[in-house]
């Protein structure tokens, strides 16, 4: 008697797609992770022992645990209950959306990402744009901050390789979490920019219940002794001065900071310059109200016309380009120290009170920065031109008068970021970057301003504004 069994040709094949899911869940995936968890750790352990200041506990931790501390602390859910009465709605649905804020803003870094593949990463995309330089101001009390302090950034916000810049340049040190606007929640960027460690933030949002999920993740990166980067600004500067400081974060951080039991706090002012910003002219664009806005098949063509061009060029031709792109460190200011000197404790201010008082601070952090914003070749030129803009001159005499005002500034305590030994070919290659970007006129071997483009010569001469009162 014949015992076999006939299946369908279909359900020959679920059972056969269903067992090799089974194999893949129970034996090969584990593997995997196992395998994947080993390399990470390996990471972790290598890279901890250069680091000045060491990968925290927080960063590896789950994020699925993360949002969930989110979610439950106890000031966010008193806000979810508030924010249910006033918008007479269920609680369960506030918690939901509380649940939604919390996923779009904890990070999911992944050293391994972060140091085998962002580091390389911004390394080359920096190199390849800019001759980069970095000075650091007062060396020893940099490396002086203690390993256990919660070290914040504070920078002005020049252009979207900051992001790549500094990350790289304190990649040896530490690693680092920023804030990044909405621009980049594009898939796949945004799943690599949490892998980095950053977090998005929809600024200007007046949600009551999001900006409580912003700041108790703030506080509890900050508590943590998470390593951040922050744009006192809070945007690009579109016409090169400083803007006024956004006080938010600092706020976040402050709030709740009990100077004698919590960790330091350690801000570290960092002055950020460029001889070319990329994306210049869309910032000078913004200024304009009148201006049409662009369509997105403008700007992909623009933008992949540009890298393609630019891809072309030799390396000596990309550096002549675009030129330096410098980092300057200021002199670190300890929230623990600014407290016992001013007599305060922020924590126990009023809400307006306390506002003043981080307004104070943050004043303060932004005249360090200003101070220590690099004076490169092209924003020293386009001074030097605008000074005569309606006359023509030579090339020998501008780079006199160039050469001048490199001797006042540095008498004037300015970071001049030129040396000395190679002034003259460095102010001839930031006279030709401006000939060939069309910035200034030229007629038998005479120079002058670009009427057209007196906006973006001020732009660039604007980074080193804070200098112009030292001449006065």
């Amino acid at each position: 008697m014949d015992s076999s069994i006939t299946l369908p040709l279909w359900l020959f094949v679920l059972l056969a797609l269903l067992s090799l899911l089974l194999i893949l869940d129970r034996i090969l995936i584990p593997s995997v992770r196992w395998y994947l968890r080993r390399r990470v750790n390996r990471v972790i352990s290598e890279i901890n022992t250069r680091l000045e200041i060491q990968i925290r506990p927080f960063q590896l931790t789950r994020r699925q645990q993360l949002i969930d501390q989110l979610v439950f602390d106890d000031k966010v859910s008193d806000a979810v209950q508030a924010y249910a009465r006033e918008n007479n709605m269920p609680l369960e649905v506030a918690q939901d959306i509380v649940r939604k804020y919390a996923h779009e803003t904890v990070p999911s870094f992944n050293a391994y990402i972060y140091f085998r593949f962002g580091y390389w990463l911004a390394k080359r995309i920096a190199r390849l744009v800019y001759r980069v330089r970095v000075g650091f101001y007062d060396n020893e009390q940099l490396a002086g901050i203690s390993p256990d302090a919660s070290v914040v950034f504070v920078m002005n916000h020049r252009s979207n390789m900051d992001y790549l810049l500094v990350s790289f340049l304190v990649a040896e040190k530490t690693t680092l979490s920023y804030a990044v606007g909405e621009w980049a929640r594009i898939w796949p960027l945004q799943s690599l920019i949490r892998a980095m460690g950053a977090f998005f933030v929809k600024r200007n949002s007046g949600n009551p219940l999001y900006r409580r999920v912003l700041e108790r993740y703030v506080h509890m990166a900050t508590r943590a002794g998470v390593c951040q980067a922050v744009f006192l600004e809070g945007g690009l500067s579109r016409d090169g001065l400083m803007r006024e400081p956004r006080l938010g974060f600092l706020d976040y951080m402050l709030r709740d900071y009990h100077p004698e039991n919590d960790r330091d706090i350690v801000f570290v002012p960092v002055g950020i310059n460029y001889d070319r910003v990329i994306e210049d002219r869309t910032l000078q664009r913004a200024l304009d109200r009148d201006a049409k806005k662009r369509s997105l098949w403008f700007v992909l063509k623009t933008t992949l016309r540009f890298i393609a061009r630019n891809l072309l060029l030799s390396r000596r031709d990309r550096w002549r380009r675009f030129g330096y792109a410098s980092v300057n460190f200021s002199q670190p200011l300890s929230a623990r120290e600014y407290c016992r000197q001013q007599g305060i404790e922020f924590s126990r201010l009023g809400h307006d009170e306390r506002f003043i008082e981080v307004g104070k601070l943050a004043e303060r952090l932004t005249q360090d920065i200003k101070r220590v914003i690099p004076v490169l070749p092209v924003a020293l030129m386009a001074r030097i031109v605008l000074r005569s803009r309606a006359d023509w001159c030579s090339a020998l005499e501008l780079k006199t008068r160039a050469l001048a005002e490199i001797a006042r500034l540095r008498e004037s305590g300015a970071p001049v970021g030129i040396s000395a030994n190679a002034c003259e070919s460095v102010l001839s290659g930031a006279l030709h970057t401006l000939l060939a970007r069309g910035l200034l006129q030229e007629d038998n071997g005479l120079l002058r301003a670009s009427p057209e483009d007196v906006a973006l010569l001020s732009y660039y001469a604007n980074s080193i504004a804070t200098w112009d009162a030292a001449e006065d």
